[in-house]
């Protein structure tokens, strides 16, 4: 990776919740690193992905979804999202293009925030716009494609589906084609800055996002407590605690005779399994603490806030 004409840098994810960033960025770097689910603002910290070739290394930061906030911990998501952006040599907006088709009104508002943010950045842009798989007339999208034109003159529009890996080789070539001459800052093999707990905390929380309902799976967070190597059985011991916060959504957490919490250990160790490389035994538990998202010093101790 000494060649002269190599590029590296990094790339800023962004956008309103649930546009599909998490489902990009894994499929970009072809491997998961970063939690899906179907509700908006699933991803709560900076997640980053590398995607390294022999001509460039692309080191991707996928963010919390724009949105308008209350409370500590949406407010330190957002702090986040501006992090990565003053970082950045490469801004990525993704968006939901069956959404913004169907409600032309939403995108002012939902782009605002950025909007301003970027409004005399002279960095290099992408403009992903997301879910094409949604719709099969795709003349409905140039009246978005035109708006998203005059708002962002200078930057590159690019319709795909993540889900469906539309086009994605010639998304990674242009996104390289952005980055400054630079060499790799990784090694060629890693994937993720995200140590192997906070992977592993993250699959839990995925489970958890799949199988409640409503708002109990933004009051939970996941703390993997102890991580033990047994040499003898050959498996990796896990004990993760759950924290709820309110004691009727420990109940729905554990569910009918253990039957909801059993369900996600069972999904969550499969895809652990994977992670490490071997066998797996989690012990997951619940515990209530109320009010949790308002205690900073609880934030800052769950890597939720910067120090």
């Amino acid at each position: 990776m000494s060649d002269q004409n190599y590029r590296c840098g990094w790339v800023a994810l962004m956008g309103p919740p649930n546009a599909g960033k998490s489902t990009l960025l894994n499929a970009l770097l072809g491997q998961k690193v970063t939690i899906v689910t179907p509700k908006p603002q699933t991803t709560r910290n900076q997640i980053v992905g590398i995607l390294t070739d022999e001509n460039a290394q692309v080191i991707f930061m996928d963010t919390p979804g724009l949105a308008q906030v209350r409370g500590r911990l949406s407010k330190t998501m957002l702090q986040a999202v501006w992090q990565s952006l003053a970082q950045a040599e490469v801004i990525m907006p993704v968006l939901d293009a069956h959404l913004y088709i169907r409600h032309p009104e939403f995108l002012e508002r939902d782009l605002e925030p950025l909007s301003r943010a970027l409004s005399n950045d002279d960095r290099p842009m992408v403009v992903v716009v997301n879910k094409v798989d949604l719709f099969s007339d795709k003349s409905r999208m140039l009246p978005l494609l035109t708006r998203l034109s005059e708002m962002w003159p200078k930057a590159e529009i690019f319709p795909t589906s993540a889900l469906n890996r539309d086009g994605l080789p010639d998304l990674a070539k242009l996104i390289r084609s952005k980055l400054p001459v630079a060499q790799a800052q990784f090694p060629e093999d890693q994937i993720s800055t995200a140590p192997m707990r906070f992977m592993t905390a993250e699959i839990v929380r995925e489970k958890l996002f799949l199988h409640l309902r409503q708002e109990v799976p933004y009051s939970v967070a996941v703390d993997v407590e102890s991580w033990q190597e047994d040499e003898e059985r050959g498996q990796t011991v896990i004990h993760a605690v759950i924290y709820v916060g309110r004691p009727m959504h420990k109940a729905m957490v554990i569910g009918r005779a253990g039957a909801s919490i059993k369900q996600i250990g069972i999904e969550a160790r499969k895809e652990i399994q994977d992670l490490v490389g071997g066998k797996v035994h989690l012990e997951l538990w619940v515990k209530v603490r109320e009010h949790w998202t308002e205690d900073a010093a609880f934030l800052r101790e769950m890597g939720l806030m910067a120090e």
